[in-house]
């Protein structure tokens, strides 16, 4: 009896540590308030620090901020490789399980988010700190937060479980989507499997506020149909007085045909419902509605409206008894009627048949003809991932023209079924690798090459020398070295395309586009034997391309609303996409007036 409750207590004093031992693991540990002197001196106080921009500054001697965009393509070795070099010479594989956590703040036009993630057990002895950046797609900006161990930390395989977190990235847009990336330090001379990458999407307005706080997300909730005789009246309820929305429409359509409706209500009236009139409809006929408020990228809601047949009745008439010798006379007579269209109409059956017969034919291939071109093909494809699309790009035109480069790429990404690889959004791994030998692993990887032809495509820029401009430079990195790689990227393409010409294989992998503010001869001639777009009135012909789908079959059409000439614009990434080639079009002009004006 003692032996076991000897065992039992043994049990129960050596399962608190590993109990405790489980907590610790679990818990997840978020970053500390010391500097990098308290981590390279190895203090008990410095197991896992944020390293400020201050610190940054003050061990490399100047602002990284404007060359790096806040990260440093060598932390290890840069922050702690003076002290001792071997302690960055390890290889560490990349972390696990990243996830996005959204905290709660009280700003309701962004968003906020912290990191978190696992490390790997390969070299997890070795493993120094981590470095996070967050990059918002189809934008150039970086921001980027670095942690450290003190340099006397040697984990152990068991610490593989522990999740760590980053400090909470702030001020991010709602709606978007950002790229996050994890990155073990230090970074291996092997470039791979060294940092993990993510793609999420922060709340919409009305995830995070509700819809009543959002005037774009807002739509009507309770909508009640009424018909009485022909008039069809439509209820809804207003949106709240502090969105400010004044106006709304409503649309139905059935048969091909629509029909729109302003609705401006009477706020002094009735301020939380409102009644119109819908007129003009058919009877017998099922209409689909929508209704939504009149901003921009407004949410509709949908209904159903269906008008009926409408009984017409007449004034009933006044009672008279007819006399016998009227109505017999007019009763023979009605009845000889009668008889001889009955005779006539049986005569005439067989011929009235065969005209039938004869013109039917016709009139179903015309109406098949018409109903054909509204038919809509689907997208079938065979390919498991989406197309792999590297675009190449000259940025001596500007930062405008850089602009609409990366806005072209986000359209492309979100609403092309295509993954864009651009070197805008992978900086990390062009500043890692080198501009020119990540351009060559992309065209040597990527499925579809897209080149943008511009202004400055077929000028040589100048290599880049060693002027320190810092962060005042116009445009940053992107315009120095940026440009001399991507113009022997480009010129590399055109060898590869007159290679595979000469050989007589496929071009289909090469494209070259150029934007409405550029010409025909902006494209140099080796891109000349491939296909080529203007942009944006063909992006259903770049869609075609890139998936393989015809825009046209027998008796049908490929329609993809949200890509067509007129229908991109309604999204709010060709939104951004037309303004943005809209500001590179008078940046352009007025860069073209001002060389003409200086004699260039």
């Amino acid at each position: 009896m003692w032996k076991a409750a000897l065992v039992l207590y043994q049990l129960f004093v050596f399962g608190q540590p590993l109990r405790a031992q489980d907590d610790v693991t679990a818990a997840a540990i978020t970053p500390q308030y010391c500097g990098l002197d308290c981590i390279r001196q190895g203090g008990p106080g410095c197991e896992y620090c944020r390293i400020t921009r201050a610190d940054v500054k003050r061990a490399l001697g100047f602002n990284s901020i404007g060359v790096f965009g806040s990260c440093i393509p060598w932390p290890c070795f840069e922050l702690l490789g003076e002290e001792d070099p071997k302690i960055c010479q390890h290889y560490v594989q990349a972390p696990n399980d990243v996830k996005i956590e959204f905290v709660h703040e009280l700003n309701t036009t962004s968003d906020t988010v912290v990191v978190s993630w696992k490390p790997s057990y390969y070299g997890i002895a070795f493993l120094r700190g981590f470095q996070v950046s967050l990059q918002a797609l189809g934008g150039s900006s970086v921001a980027c937060q670095l942690f450290l161990f003190h340099r006397n930390v040697s984990l152990p395989a068991s610490h593989a479980q522990r999740v760590y977190k980053s400090d909470p990235f702030h001020g991010l847009s709602l709606g978007s989507q950002y790229a996050v990336t994890v990155m073990a330090l230090p970074v291996p001379e092997e470039w791979k499997k060294f940092y993990r990458s993510k793609i999420f999407s922060t709340r919409s307005c009305a995830e995070k506020n509700g819809l009543e706080q959002c005037k774009k997300d807002w739509y009507p909730k309770h909508i009640e149909v009424q018909q009485e005789g022909t008039a069809i009246t439509v209820t809804f309820n207003l949106a709240p007085p502090n969105l400010g929305i004044r106006s709304y429409f409503s649309l139905c359509y059935a048969n091909g045909m629509k029909k729109y409706t302003d609705i401006t209500p009477n706020s002094s009236k009735n301020k939380t419902h409102h009644s119109y009139q819908l007129n003009g409809l058919e009877e017998e006929t099922n209409y689909t509605c929508e209704i939504a408020a009149n901003e921009v990228d407004a949410v509709r809601k949908t209904f159903n409206v269906q008008v009926l047949h409408i009984q017409k009745g007449g004034s009933s008439p006044l009672s008279v008894t007819p006399s016998l010798s009227l109505m017999l006379p007019l009763g023979l007579a009605v009845g000889a009627i009668l008889v001889g269209l009955v005779a006539a109409l049986t005569r005439r059956r067989p011929k009235l048949q065969k005209k039938k017969l004869d013109i039917k034919p016709d009139i179903i291939k015309r109406h098949q003809e018409s109903g054909a071109q509204e038919e809509v093909m689907s997208l079938t494809s065979n390919r498991l991932t989406p197309p792999r699309l590297l675009i190449c790009y000259s940025s001596c035109d500007g930062p405008a023209h850089v602009k609409a480069i990366m806005q072209l790429g986000a359209f492309i990404q979100q609403h092309m079924a295509t993954q864009v690889c651009l070197d805008l959004w992978d900086s990390l791994s062009v500043a890692e690798e080198g501009s020119m030998a990540w351009h060559c692993r992309q065209i040597r990887e990527s499925d579809f090459i897209l080149v943008i032809c511009s202004r400055g495509l077929n000028r040589r820029p100048k290599p880049p020398e060693g002027d320190d401009k810092g962060e005042e430079a116009d445009g940053g990195v992107y315009f120095g070295s940026n440009a001399f790689s991507s113009y022997a990227a480009v010129q590399l393409i055109g060898e590869e395309v007159g290679r595979a010409k000469s050989r007589g294989r496929d071009l289909s992998k090469y494209m070259a586009a150029i934007f409405e503010y550029s010409e025909e001869t902006d494209i140099p001639t080796e891109l000349r034997l491939v296909s080529h777009y203007m942009l944006t009135s063909d992006l259903p012909q770049l869609f075609s391309h890139l998936h393989g789908v015809a825009l046209h079959g027998p008796g049908r059409y490929l329609k993809i609303n949200h890509i067509s000439e007129e229908g991109f614009t309604k999204l709010p990434a060709g939104a951004a996409l037309q303004w943005a080639i809209s500001a590179a079009r008078m940046a352009m002009t007025a860069k073209m007036h001002h060389s003409v004006e200086g004699g260039d």
